[in-house]
């Protein structure tokens, strides 16, 4: 399946609220001042225009792990670009602590980048499990009611037409699909 583009501009939009909203709450968390207005309007359209090219089909979640990772460590730097505390030349996850602070920066990021991937990629894959299903039942209606118009619109003049060859699934084996069966006769009681 494809996604248009209202569905994509939706997940997009979705995933970029997600997105920035982390890498603000990170950066705002870990001691950062505050980002500027203009590298968080910045920052969402980038995203925003990066994630509606990738989201025209269903990604798997390393796809999706791994884009937010590199979107993350991109807003960083903004972040801290724009609150006057980087350098543009390397990627500065210390705030100005030692390297210790540093290092638990930058797990404290990825273990939130990794969490909000999971989360992100089970969102996804239960979308597209909902669109499937009602792409399947869309059809399903839509042969019932061409079955149902040539019915009617077939008159005397047009023959009967000719009955399945293959024989109708029992409604038995339809509904109970799912019961467990456990024959046999009963366990010995325990002595």
């Amino acid at each position: 399946m494809r996604a248009r583009l209202p569905l994509r501009l939706a997940r997009s939009a979705a995933f970029t609220v997600v997105c920035v909203t982390l890498a603000v709450l990170g950066h705002r968390a870990a001691g950062g001042s505050g980002p500027g207005w203009w590298a968080v309007a910045a920052g969402g359209l980038g995203v925003t225009g990066a994630a509606a090219v990738l989201v025209g089909r269903e990604r798997s979640a390393q796809t999706i792990v791994g884009f937010l990772v590199g979107t993350q460590a991109c807003l960083h730097q903004l972040f801290d670009l724009s609150s006057g505390g980087g350098s543009p030349l390397g990627l500065h996850l210390g705030h100005g602590r030692g390297v210790g602070a540093g290092l638990g920066m930058m797990i404290a990021h990825l273990t939130a980048t990794l969490v909000t991937g999971w989360w992100l990629a089970r969102g996804e894959s239960a979308l597209w499990s909902v669109l499937r299903r009602l792409g399947a039942l869309a059809v399903r209606r839509l042969r019932r009611v061409l079955a149902l118009l040539g019915e009617g619109a077939r008159g005397p003049w047009l023959p009967l037409a000719r009955p399945s060859r293959r024989p109708a699934p029992a409604p038995a084996a339809r509904e109970l699909r799912h019961v467990v069966r456990r024959r046999g006769p009963p366990l010995p009681a325990a002595s």
